[in-house]
Formats: structure tokens, C-alpha cells, sequence
């Protein structure tokens, strides 16, 4: 029988992660036995695609950048094509410690959607400001919406059981933070069981990180509205997943 890490589908995407995607890959088999490590590569135009390959992932690409969200669709229509039972997002730049993976999956036996919480308790990650306002405004309206304690919703190192993976495969949002923020929106009207666990986040292993004064700024407003985009969506139920499959 195969083990819940051989059942699960670790996806990665990436673009232009051409510094840290093949130790990131490396890293994951190395602390995973068993799993199955997809990249989909997002538009991106330099080497990562073959560093990817030379790491021994599996590599979709996408012909032009869609977005974590876009991205990460593929990798749940992969997995439901290809018998995975879960699929678990880490980020192809190192911030994610794949061992962290092994809770998060553990989780699934109870929850159909389970988040890694950089601020409950692990680590010493932090932000300020602008986006510190969003993160627990954030938190604080998606508790309530997914009825259970959440303190990092926009995090991108969560697990996906069978219910979410039907779900996500056709329903997992595209949009600016909708991969994050409205992906709760989505799971928790479709009556997902959502809960977190603690992790430990890492410095980048390359890229460019995302932070930014301005961004930062911006972040509050971009947040706010994808959160009502994501309310104003009619609610998808999984019944209506599984008469469509």
C-alpha cells in the first residue's frame, strides 16, 4: 500500500528560479522519499527548466507567466490525471523547508485543506507594516469565514487532500492573491475542513524577493480587494466537482 508521502504531489512553481530551483528539488527528494516533485515552470526565460530537469523533477511548462495561481492549477489537474491523492505547494526559492512537508501532510487525515502558519509559534519570521495591517485584517475575516483559528492566510506552504485536489483542479483562482486569499474563500464555501500548522520560514536561496516600501503599501489595497472579489464569486459545492468528473 503506498505511503501518504508516495500519494502525494509536490509542486513547485517557478519562474525564473534559475538560482535555487535545482537545490530546492534536491532537497525535497533528498527529505521526502517517496514523493513525486513536479515544477512548472511559469514563462520563465532563463535556466530554469533545466535545472529543474537536472534535479530529476517532472517539468510542465507554461508558454508565458500565469502566476503562482495559474501555475498552480496545473499542477492540481496533474494530479487528479495522474492518481495523486495530495498535492502539497512549496516555493522554488528555498523559503520552504521541505521537511516541513511531513506535518502538513499528516494534517490531511483530519482536514481537507491544511496551511503552514509562519506566525504560530515556529520561527522568528516577521513583517511590518502596510502588509502586517493586511496579514491580520486577512486573518481575522478568513477565521470566521473557515470557522477555525487562522494567523497566516496568505501563506504559500499549504497541503491539499482529495477533496481540495477535485476542487482546486477546476476551481483554483488565477487572479493576484487569489491563490492565496481567495483559494480559502473558495474551499471554505465548498465546506473544506481548513487548519494550520506551525512552520519555520527560510531566507530566499536566490531571486528577487517581493518586498518592497512601495509594494508593501500597495499589498493593503490588493488584499482588500481580492478579498471581495473572492465573496463576490457564487460558491462552488464539491458535489457539484464530482457530478462534473
Amino acid at each position: 500500500m503506498p505511503t501518504p508521502l508516495e500519494r502525494t504531489l509536490i509542486v513547485l512553481p517557478a519562474f525564473n528560479e534559475e538560482e535555487s530551483v535545482r537545490k530546492v528539488v534536491l532537497e525535497v527528494f533528498a527529505k521526502l522519499p517517496g514523493v513525486t516533485c513536479l515544477v512548472v515552470n511559469d514563462g520563465s526565460r532563463d535556466a530554469t527548466i533545466a535545472e529543474a530537469v537536472c534535479a530529476g523533477a517532472l517539468v510542465a511548462r507554461l508558454p508565458f507567466n500565469l502566476g503562482v495561481g495559474g501555475a498552480m492549477r496545473v499542477g492540481f489537474r496533474y494530479a487528479l490525471d495522474h492518481g495523486f491523492d495530495n498535492v502539497v505547494q512549496v516555493d522554488s526559492d528555498g523559503q520552504h523547508d521541505p521537511a516541513g512537508v511531513v506535518a502538513l501532510v499528516a494534517a490531511l487525515d483530519s482536514a481537507d485543506l491544511v496551511l503552514g502558519a509562519r506566525f504560530a509559534g515556529e520561527g522568528d519570521y516577521s513583517v511590518s507594516g502596510p502588509r502586517k495591517w493586511a496579514m491580520v485584517l486577512l486573518s481575522s475575516f478568513l477565521s470566521r469565514t473557515a470557522h477555525t483559528r487562522l494567523t497566516d492566510t496568505t501563506s504559500g506552504f499549504r497541503a491539499s487532500g482529495p477533496r481540495a485536489v477535485r476542487l482546486f483542479a477546476e476551481h483554483y483562482p488565477a487572479e493576484y492573491l487569489g491563490d492565496t486569499i481567495e483559494s480559502l474563500v473558495i474551499a471554505a464555501r465548498a465546506k473544506c475542513v481548513i487548519v494550520q500548522v506551525p512552520v519555520a520560514m527560510r531566507p530566499r536561496a536566490g531571486g528577487v524577493p517581493s518586498h518592497h516600501p512601495i509594494k508593501a503599501a500597495a499589498y493593503l489595497g490588493r488584499a482588500c480587494l481580492a478579498l471581495v472579489f473572492a465573496l463576490m464569486r457564487p460558491p462552488v459545492t464539491l458535489a457539484e466537482i464530482t457530478e462534473s468528473a
